[in-house]
């Protein structure tokens, strides 16, 4: 639990920063340099030049390991301009070790930035298939709720999944089975519209959230889905199998969301969002009993 609280917080803090925006950044930086050189000028003082550790840091974290090296450089350029005796008395040893340490704050920073970034994508990813998993997925969601309460749209759920998995698993063994739900996830990923989150949330199940999306929209699109499933023409386990092997079937289910939508009690977003889920999931077995390989709508 502590590991991913700390890479929750490191994810959230590099996300914040990589948010700002890159004029508004250099702006920043550029304002931290002068406000630092102008009181190390006045004071000459060893805790006042530590200060540069703070926009390097900022730097590296919102710039990479490029942006931490060159705001280092940059603060050693003032650093010595703050403090001319440092080159009048010679370039001592206190001096060399305050540049070998600028240096390393800046790359040990961006590294360790670019670190929890990879750890927190890792946190936040299905592995099979790249998608999110299910606890990034209902933060999504949840997200999506509340904005769609807050500015009143339609919030549409898929639920699907792979049909006969479990025939193709018996005939051509688990990794042929493994390597379908990985090529349907990566259709999906494929598919999915910048605005939509996917999720792969049991062995073969999937879900998409799709805001701002109605009835008609939402239908289209998942005829798309299907159709692109089938057309595909996989290999698994090192078998080529025809177009038409893997099909899927989804479950769908829209709710225009607003100020005023409570569902009859008063309910938060994650409970909104359970009960878009319940109704497309409904949906899905009923397409599945239908015939597979076609979209019910909840």
């Amino acid at each position: 639990m502590r590991l991913t609280n700390e890479i929750d917080v490191g994810g959230k803090l590099g996300r914040a920063l990589s948010a700002i925006p890159d004029r508004r950044a250099l702006t920043v930086l550029v304002l931290a340099f002068a406000a630092i050189l102008a009181i190390d000028g006045g004071t000459g003082s060893a805790p006042v030049q530590h200060l540069y550790y703070l926009p390097i840091t900022f730097a590296a974290i919102r710039f990479g390991t490029r942006g931490g090296t060159i705001a280092a450089v940059i603060a050693i350029v003032l650093y010595h301009v703050g403090s001319p005796h440092v080159l009048s008395l010679g370039y001592g040893e206190s001096a060399a070790l305050q540049t070998a340490v600028f240096i390393a704050v800046g790359v040990t920073s961006a590294r360790l930035a670019e670190d929890g970034r990879r750890l927190h994508a890792l946190a936040m990813t299905d592995d099979l298939t790249g998608l999110h998993n299910l606890r990034s997925f209902e933060a999504q969601l949840a997200s999506m709720v509340r904005a769609a309460r807050r500015e009143r749209f339609w919030l549409t759920l898929l639920v699907l999944d792979v049909d006969r998995l479990k025939s193709l698993n018996d005939l051509h063994g688990h990794l042929a089975g493994a390597e379908a739900v990985q090529t349907v996830g990566r259709l999906i990923a494929g598919w999915t519209p910048p605005s939509a989150a996917a999720c792969r949330y049991g062995g073969d199940e999937f879900v998409v959230a799709l805001p701002r999306c109605d009835l008609p929209r939402a239908s289209r699109l998942a005829d798309e889905l299907r159709g692109a499933v089938n057309a595909a023409a996989p290999l698994l386990a090192g078998i080529a199998f025809p177009a038409g092997t893997l099909s899927i079937s989804i479950g769908l289910a829209c709710r225009l969301c607003g100020p005023s939508d409570t569902g009859g009690a008063t309910l938060t977003d994650v409970e909104i969002g359970e009960a878009i889920f319940r109704a497309a999931d409904r949906a899905l077995y009923a397409a599945k009993n239908e015939g597979r390989n076609r979209t019910s709508v909840a």
